[in-house]
């Protein structure tokens, strides 16, 4: 993409409306595990995966990255899988990071964006995160979470963990927000928050509820951490095809 190569994978039908996967901080193809194919089997569209640059394997980038990588992940290398997909519009699906890159891609391109589905999105740094993520950084150094990182991300794993944990962890990324994109986005957006979620609390949903010029839905999910498709995988499952069946039928009616 743009002069570099990039990891992804496609589920379900070839044409037709297609799901897009933007994974977490730390994420690619295959820490997805078996979610897309399920996504695909429910839905009826195409889903699409792909791993950032610097994450599974996909080329590496340099580092340090900028404060502003998610933003520059969601101007930049974004449009570029799109353009690269054929697809002049999508529904985003964005975990994390990736819900973040997702709404800022949404605010800045309208038009290229049916509706988003976002799992634990931030808005906005909380010492929660900050807390949770310090401790990932120990864990990297000294209880074997390198060695199952490296299974996803190969020659990648020291690139990708750098790429995000330096960064959140940088003083200069403590007023990082995107509530001025987040005020941007015109189309339905469904948010999964999980209540035991050890990266971010309600604020983020609440938030997005506040900010967005389009309708929001949510849904906290109990016994859920930060990972919904893997701890709650039938409720994101279900909810998601309910909030797509959803909007596809206003679509349908508006243009009839």
């Amino acid at each position: 993409m743009r002069g570099h190569a990039l990891e992804y994978r496609s589920w379900g039908p070839r044409d037709g409306p297609a799901l897009v996967l933007l994974h977490e901080g730390l994420g690619s193809v295959s820490l997805w595990r078996d979610f897309p194919a399920r996504l695909a089997a429910r839905t009826g569209r195409r889903v699409v995966a792909y791993s950032r640059s610097g994450h599974g394997h996909s080329d590496p980038v340099s580092l340090p990255r900028s404060v502003r990588f998610m933003h520059d992940e969601a101007l930049d290398e974004l449009p570029a899988v799109l353009d690269a997909l054929a697809l002049d519009r999508a529904t985003l699906v964005g975990h994390s990071d990736g819900g973040s890159i997702a709404l800022i891609f949404a605010g800045a391109h309208p038009s290229r964006v049916e509706s988003l589905v976002l799992e634990a999105p931030h808005v906005f740094v909380e010492a929660l995160s900050l807390r949770s993520i310090r401790r990932m950084r120990d864990e990297y150094a000294t209880a074997g979470l390198r060695g199952r990182l490296a299974r996803h991300h190969g020659a990648n794993v020291d690139v990708a963990f750098r790429g995000w944990n330096d960064v959140w962890l940088d003083p200069a990324f403590r007023t990082w927000s995107i509530a001025d994109a987040v005020a941007r986005v015109k189309c339905p957006i469904l948010v999964l928050q999980g209540e035991l979620d050890e990266y971010g609390t309600p604020a983020q949903v609440l938030a997005i509820h506040a900010l967005a010029a389009g309708p929001v839905e949510s849904l906290l999910l109990q016994a859920c951490g930060h990972s919904p498709h893997r701890d709650q995988p039938e409720a994101v499952l279900t909810e998601t095809e309910r909030f797509l069946g959803r909007y596809a039928q206003r679509v349908h009616s508006t243009a009839g």
